[in-house]
Parts: structure tokens; sequence; C-alpha cells
């Protein structure tokens, strides 16, 4: 079985409705999974833009949420997640909006596709004392056993 996931918010490659952006309660959409490998330790999400700042010339990937040691049996992450509701031993890393919570889609100009990726783990990562992408990155390297991804897209 392939790991797979899904929102009630917004198919894969649509448009990810303005309640979940900047210019809405910039709350975390609903997500779903399914199909998480049998022997796998945790659950990994990365949420990020790759068409920072124009996607007519993107020079960055801007990072929008970032949880690691989600517990494997969890079936997904309910909308408007915080600290205080993410599933037992649930941590965060740094945002490029430097905290740990969801930022939400703010695009400065045209529009932006937005990757969800989820990725099943051979191990549960230590504690990382709020980690940016690239320490999750390092860390998860080699412990990879399966992946998803969804795609929303969102314009101002």
């Amino acid at each position: 079985m392939n790991l797979i996931l899904t929102s009630q918010a917004f198919r894969d490659g649509g448009e990810i409705p303005a309640r979940y952006t900047c210019t809405g309660a910039d709350v975390s959409p609903p997500l779903a999974w399914s199909g998480v490998p049998a022997h796998a330790k945790s659950l990994l999400l990365i949420v990020d833009d790759p068409d920072a700042p124009d996607p007519a010339a993107p020079r960055m990937t801007w990072v929008h949420w970032l949880l690691y040691n989600i517990p494997p049996t969890s079936v997904g992450l309910q909308e408007h997640v915080g600290a205080d509701t993410l599933p037992a031993g649930t941590l965060e890393g740094t945002n490029d909006f430097r905290r740990t919570a969801y930022g939400g889609p703010c695009p400065p100009i045209g529009r932006h596709r937005y990757f969800f990726k989820l990725y099943a783990l051979d191990e549960v990562l230590p504690d990382l004392r709020h980690p940016s992408k690239a320490v999750l990155e390092k860390a998860m390297k080699d412990h990879v056993i399966g992946d998803a991804q969804l795609v929303g897209t969102f314009r101002k």
C-alpha cells in the first residue's frame, strides 16, 4: 500500500480556500493520510512554497510548516491544529515566519504552489529544538520509508 495524503479542504492541484491563508483565518487545513508503512516509527510533515517570491522568477523555497515525530498510528490532523491539539509526541520546527506554527499561503505576487509533503520514517527523531527545514531534512536522511504529497495553489 502506498502512503496517500489528502485534504477535505482542497483537491490535489486545486485552489486552497482563503480560510487557510493570510487573507482569511490563516488556520491549518484538515489533512488525512492512509497507507502508512507497518514498520514506520514516526511521520514528518513539511509544507513549503518553491515559487517565492515570484513564480515567474523564484529565488527560494518558503517554509510554511514543519512537524515531526507525528505518531504513525495517527490518521491526520484536524483543521486549525495547534501545539495543544497536535497528536501526542509531535514536535514542531521553525518555519520561515520564524515561528513554530502553521503559516498560511500569503504570496506577494502571482499564483504560488504549496507542497504538503508527508514522510514515513523508520525511526523517531530526537528533540531537535525547533529545527529548520534543512536540519530536519538532514536528520531524516536515510530514514524515509514512504512519502506522499498534496499540492494546493493560491493567489491573493
